[in-house]
C-alpha cells in the first residue's frame, strides 16, 4: 500500500484515536446490494426471440442481484447473503444449473489471513480454503458521500478466480459453426483432436477495482472478498459487478458470533472450480448426446 495522502492521514489518527476505547467489544454490521450485467447475447439461442430473452434476464434477475450482510469486528467478518430476502430455487438463470450453486457464508480473517467459503455444488458442500487476496491498493484523495459517511476512492487491479459460466453457453447454429464442425471430422490430425479433447486454458482475466471506503469505521474489512484499506469499504465496482452499501449498524444490542464455517469436503479455490468445470462439461455432453434441446427435454 503507498504512503497515505496527508488528509487521509490525520482522518485515520482522528478515528483511531476515538475508536480505541470501545475496539476490543466492537462490532458492526453492513447491509449491502451486489448487481451484476450479464452480456445477453447468445443467451438462449440465436434464435431466441426478444421476448424469450426478456423472460430469461427475469429469471436471471435473483441470481444477478443480490442482498448481503457483513457482520465484522476488527480482525474477523463473515459475508452473507440475507436470508430474509434470498427466495427459494432464485439461482435457475442459466439453463437450471445456477439452481445447483448454492452459495454459502464468506469469511476472512484479517489477522491469519484465512479466506474460507462455504459453497454447495449439487447437493455436495465444499469449504474453499485459500489466503486472503491482498490488494495492491492505491489510495487517491477523491472523496465522497455514502450515506452519513465520507467516503475514499481507491483502485487496484486483481484477477478473477471465480467460475466462468461463459464457457458453457450453448454454442451458435449458425452456418459458420457448422462449417467448423464438418473440419473438425474431417481432419486426422491428432494434435488438433487432443486440442478439442481438454479444456483450452485461459489466461487469467485482469479486473479493475475502484473502491470506496470511509475512515469514520476503522477497521480493514469489506464485502465479498475486499479488504485492506483503512477504513470499511461501502462501495465496490469490478468488472461488471457493483456492491453498494446501504445501511451500517454499530455495536447492535445483539451481537452475532462470528464463525469460521466448518462442514465441507476441504479444496482450493483452483480445485473447485476444476470440480465445477469438469461437471458441467458432463452434463453439456450429456445434453448433446440427448439430442440438443428437443432431444433433453423427452427424457427424465
Amino acid at each position: 500500500m503507498k504512503k497515505l495522502p496527508f488528509k487521509i492521514a490525520l482522518l485515520l489518527t482522528v478515528f483511531f484515536t476515538s475508536f480505541n476505547a470501545f475496539a476490543q467489544d466492537f462490532q458492526g454490521k453492513a447491509y449491502y446490494q451486489s448487481k451484476t450485467t450479464m452480456d445477453m447475447e447468445g443467451i438462449g439461442g440465436p434464435d431466441a426471440s426478444p421476448e424469450r430473452k426478456k423472460q430469461i434476464a427475469e429469471r436471471m434477475k435473483s441470481f444477478l442481484e443480490k442482498e448481503y450482510v457483513l457482520t465484522f469486528n476488527q480482525v474477523e467478518s463473515i459475508y452473507k447473503e440475507d436470508e430474509k430476502l434470498a427466495a427459494p430455487g432464485g439461482g435457475r438463470g442459466f439453463g437450471g444449473f445456477g439452481s445447483s450453486f448454492t452459495g454459502g457464508p464468506k469469511y476472512k480473517n484479517v489477522k491469519t489471513k484465512e479466506a474460507i467459503t462455504d459453497q454447495e455444488f449439487f447437493g455436495k458442500k465444499f469449504l474453499i480454503v485459500d489466503d486472503l487476496k491482498n490488494l495492491e491498493w492505491k489510495m487517491g484523495t477523491e472523496t465522497k458521500q455514502i450515506g452519513q459517511y465520507t467516503c475514499f476512492k481507491a483502485t487496484a487491479t486483481t484477477t478473477s478466480d471465480a467460475f466462468d459460466f461463459s464457457a458453457f453457453r450453448r454454442p451458435s447454429r449458425g452456418g459458420n459453426d457448422r462449417e467448423e464442425g464438418k473440419k473438425e471430422k474431417d481432419s486426422t490430425n491428432s494434435k488438433k483432436k487432443e486440442k478439442k479433447d481438454k479444456p483450452e486454458a485461459k489466461e487469467p482475466k485482469i479486473i479493475e477495482v475502484v473502491a470506496w471506503y470511509s475512515p469514520q469505521i476503522p477497521v480493514n474489512q469489506g464485502p465479498d472478498g475486499y479488504w485492506g484499506l483503512p477504513g470499511l469499504i461501502l462501495e465496490v465496482n469490478a468488472d461488471r459487478t457493483t456492491i453498494l452499501c446501504t445501511k451500517i449498524v454499530l455495536n447492535p444490542e445483539e451481537k452475532e458470533e462470528i464463525e469460521k464455517p466448518k462442514k465441507g469436503d476441504e479444496v482450493t479455490q483452483t480445485e473447485y472450480n476444476e470440480i465445477v468445470t469438469k461437471k458441467m462439461k458432463e452434463l453439456r455432453e450429456l445434453r448433446g448426446g440427448r439430442g440438443g434441446r428437443g432431444g433433453g427435454r423427452g427424457r427424465n
